[in-house]
């Protein structure tokens, strides 16, 4: 099921709410979602300074099953790491996310994992396109898998997540280091009570 599903302008279904809501978001009347990620914002718990970062805007869902979760992401990349993201969170320490980032001015895809403090993961530079990504999960593993095409789809990283019997799981804009961008997501596809490996799906 699409969780745009009856949303349009500044209304959301009642599935979805918003942590960090910005003060620019819209659905169009296609059921894209455009968002407006402030300055600076971010989640990040950096392990080399111990700063931690939790603003950027969050729509989410919740949910207590397995599942698949996609999206297709398209960024207006102004200023190195814009992203879209999917994300999925057990609580403010333990959390994980799959972007379309700039990364040195190269949009690549990159993955972030927190267990307290967060790591960062470097993936594939595919470019200005507009790519799908899907976070799985099965009971504590979850797999992040991106595609270019929505048919062919990339391991990224398969990982376990503490503290999971529920999760937020939903989109993501940030601009860590810039002035804000501007970022769309087409869809959020979610399928709840899924029994796969998560990591060849």
């Amino acid at each position: 099921m699409n969780l745009f599903n009856n949303c349009v302008g500044k209304r959301l279904n009642a599935s979805l709410q918003w942590m960090n809501e910005p003060d620019e978001w819209a659905f169009s009347e296609q059921n894209s979602l455009r968002i407006t990620a402030p300055p600076r914002a971010d989640f990040f718990h950096n392990p080399t300074l111990g700063s931690r970062k939790s603003s950027a805007p969050f729509l989410y869902t919740t949910t207590n099953t397995n599942f698949i979760i996609t999206t297709r992401v398209s960024v207006d990349i102004r200023d190195r790491n814009d992203s879209g993201c999917l994300m999925v969170m057990a609580d403010e320490n333990n959390w994980a996310k799959l972007c379309y980032e700039d990364f040195r001015g190269r949009p690549s895809i990159i993955s972030v994992v927190t267990k307290d403090i967060s790591d960062d993961s470097i993936g594939d530079d595919v470019g200005n396109t507009n790519p799908y990504l899907r976070v799985s999960r099965f009971e504590n593993c979850i797999a992040f898998h991106y595609s270019l095409d929505g048919n062919e789809w990339a391991l990224v990283r398969y990982f376990g997540l503490n503290n999971i019997p529920s999760l937020k799981v939903g989109v993501v804009a940030q601009s860590p280091v810039g002035d804000g961008c501007v970022v769309q997501f087409d869809f959020l596809h979610l399928i709840p009570n899924t029994n796969v490996d998560v990591r060849n799906i």
